[in-house]
């Protein structure tokens, strides 16, 4: 059946297309519309479920009142917090999320910023998948307002970024790790071309040195993927020298280090130590918990979605934006 339309509206209720415009947004007193008349045009569109085009609307405004959201992977709980957490404050200011999962896939992210560019959305929040910049060289192109979120870009396109302080967050957990006398601790990384794991990886080795421990740096992996941290612990497991912790720089990376090492017959924390990078609700219940570097998802959140408002209202700054993570202390570390 088709939908009704403002004209098959008007015909039924025996007024003009301009009245039942006037009616249905709101403005019927403003032009003097009797109740009477106003009473039979709303009734109308009650009966045959009218809609009125949102997009149409806000064309007509300049403004849809909606943003776009791409993320790597809403199976990552890390990302599927910062989406959640970005739709509700959104949401309290008055718009709506549409949300676009790249699956890391770089082609993905294109596809995703032109499904965005086409629903004319007032603005983007980001989280780039990898070191290409083309897709956001043409958003911050064409004026759109945009916001990257976790990982960023140390060169053009110039973008406001709100991310964690990840090298800080690496040097906590190695030091973390060497306070309890812990001398060959590997670290498991993810994807190499993006930001976050770089910076994590700088931190790591940063304090490696600092300890005195230089002469263990070890770096492994290459995807932030539960396939990465069981493949690349079980190849650390069958070296000449075994390490006694590892870092991993992801929590995803992490679930597949427990794997391994719970097939290898190896106990956490009596074997081997664990430190993880981004935390999850359910570490806390795992046995062991495991400690973590937690980043502060709400925070990141909220910084985020005001700064996109801000230039949504015509703000140019770009702003950069480095919030501090928190080390959480539980059970998967053992002083040696």
């Amino acid at each position: 059946m088709p939908s009704d339309t403002l004209a098959s509206i008007a015909e039924r209720a025996r007024c003009s297309v301009s009245t039942v415009s006037r009616v249905l947004s709101g403005k019927a007193e403003k032009y003097r519309i009797s109740e009477a008349t106003a009473s039979r045009i709303r009734e109308e569109a009650r009966l045959s479920n009218y809609t009125p085009s949102l997009l149409a609307k806000g064309l007509r405004a300049g403004k849809t009142d909606t943003i776009g959201l791409l993320i790597p992977g809403v199976d990552d709980t890390f990302f599927s917090g910062i989406a959640s957490s970005i739709i509700a404050e959104a949401r309290k200011m008055g718009y709506t999320t549409f949300v676009v999962d790249t699956q890391e896939s770089e082609d993905n992210e294109n596809e995703g910023f032109s499904t965005l560019l086409a629903r004319k959305v007032d603005g983007i929040i980001a989280v780039p998948c990898g070191k290409r910049t083309e897709s956001f060289a043409r958003v911050a192109g064409s004026d759109l307002p945009m916001v990257v979120v976790d990982r960023y870009f140390d060169s053009e396109p110039a973008c406001s970024f709100v991310t964690t302080d990840n090298y800080k967050g690496a040097m906590m957990a190695v030091e973390h790790l060497a306070a309890c006398n812990h001398k060959r601790i590997i670290c498991i990384q993810g994807n190499p071309d993006a930001m976050t794991c770089r910076e994590r990886v700088r931190g790591y080795k940063d304090a490696m040195k600092k300890c005195g421990l230089e002469g263990n740096i070890r770096v492994f992996g290459d995807r932030f993927s539960i396939d990465c941290g069981y493949v690349e612990t079980k190849l650390a497991l069958s070296g000449a020298e075994r390490p006694t912790a590892i870092l991993t720089l992801s929590n995803k990376i992490l679930l597949g280090a427990v794997k391994a090492l719970k097939e290898s017959g190896l106990g956490i924390p009596e074997d081997m130590s664990l430190v993880s990078f981004d935390d999850n609700q359910l570490f806390n219940y795992m046995t062991p918990s495991i400690t973590c570097i937690a980043q502060p998802v709400q925070e990141i959140s909220l910084v985020a979605v005001k700064l996109l408002l801000k230039k949504i209202a015509g703000e140019k700054n770009v702003s950069k934006s480095f919030l501090p993570p928190g080390l959480v202390i539980r059970d998967s570390v053992r002083k040696l």
